[in-house]
C-alpha cells in the first residue's frame, strides 16, 4: 500500500461548535490512494512539543486532492491543531491503516457517535458513487446535542440515504442512543453495518448486529504513537486470545473478530 508524507497546506477552517473543528488541507498524493476508514497520522506543532504526530480519521476527500479532517479539542495536540491559519503548512502521514470494506451490492446501514461520525461522510460519498441507488440504507447520527451535531447533518443529507439523529439531551431526533434508533428502524435482513463511536455504542450495535444475523464492520479508535506497528501501543484483545494491533490490522474489523468487554 503506498504511502506518503506531504507538507499540506490549510485551505479552510471551520470551527462547527462543542469544540468541534474541521480542517481542509491540500493533500493530493494521500488523497489519490486513501480508502475510507483509513487514517493519517498529523504533526500538530512545529518542534518537538508536542513529540509525536496524532492519528485522525479521513474525513473526505475530493477529486481536486483535497482532504478533511474533523476533531475535537481534547489535549494539547488537537488545541493546537483548533488554532492553525490558513495558508500555514501541515506535516501528515498517510494513508494507514486498513478501511471499510464496501460492499456495493447490499444495502448498507451507517451508525457514528459523536467523532466516530468523521469517517462515515468519506464512506457515504464513496459508496454513492459506487451503488446505483439508495433508497435502502440508513445513516444514524449521534451526539451529545443539537450543537455538536446539526453542522453535520446537512453534509449526510446529500446522500439521499434515510437519515436518523440523536442526541443525549433530545435537542436534535431521538431522545437517547442511535442504538435505540438502531432496534426500531427497518433494516432489509441482508444489509452490511458500518459502525464507528465509542466503545460502548460500537459494542452494543455488535451485539444487536450479531443477534439479528447482520454483518457489521467497525472502525476502532485507538492511542497510538507510530501509527506503523512499530511501538505496540495500539494493542487491544482479538478473539481467540490473541492481540490486534489497530494500526496495522484496523482500523475497520468485522465486530466478530474482536473481544467487547464493556
Amino acid at each position: 500500500m503506498a504511502q506518503f508524507q506531504e507538507n499540506a497546506r490549510v485551505t479552510r477552517i471551520e470551527e462547527l461548535g462543542g469544540e468541534n473543528y474541521r480542517i481542509t488541507v491540500d493533500c493530493p498524493q494521500i488523497c489519490k490512494v486513501s480508502h475510507p476508514g483509513q487514517f493519517v497520522m498529523v504533526r500538530t506543532g512545529r518542534g518537538q512539543d508536542p513529540l509525536l504526530r496524532r492519528p485522525f480519521s479521513i474525513h473526505q476527500t475530493s477529486a481536486q486532492g483535497e482532504m478533511q479532517l474533523y476533531f475535537k479539542v481534547v489535549g494539547r495536540g488537537t488545541d493546537i491543531l483548533s488554532h492553525v491559519r490558513k495558508g500555514e503548512i501541515l506535516s501528515i502521514f498517510g494513508p494507514l491503516g486498513k478501511g471499510f470494506r464496501l460492499v456495493k451490492d447490499k444495502p448498507a446501514v451507517m451508525v457514528g457517535g459523536g467523532l466516530g461520525i468523521a469517517p462515515l461522510l468519506y464512506l457515504g460519498k464513496e459508496l454513492c458513487r459506487l451503488k446505483i441507488a439508495m433508497e435502502g440504507d440508513t445513516i444514524i447520527l449521534g451526539a451529545r446535542n443539537r450543537e455538536e451535531l446539526a453542522p453535520l447533518v446537512k453534509d449526510f443529507q446529500q446522500f439521499g440515504f434515510n437519515l436518523f439523529t440523536a442526541t443525549d439531551d433530545g435537542s436534535l431526533g431521538h431522545h437517547g442512543f442511535v442504538t435505540e434508533v438502531l432496534a426500531v428502524v427497518d433494516i432489509p435482513a441482508e444489509s452490511v453495518v458500518y459502525c464507528c463511536g465509542p466503545e460502548p455504542m460500537m459494542a452494543a450495535v455488535a451485539k444487536f448486529c450479531h443477534s439479528q444475523g447482520l454483518t457489521c464492520q467497525v472502525s476502532v479508535e485507538s492511542v497510538m504513537a507510530c501509527g506503523m506497528g512499530a511501538c505496540l501501543g495500539c494493542s487491544r484483545p482479538a478473539k481467540n486470545g490473541i492481540y490486534t494491533h489497530v494500526c496495522l490490522n484496523g482500523p475497520v474489523y468485522n465486530a466478530e473478530e474482536l473481544v467487547w468487554n464493556i
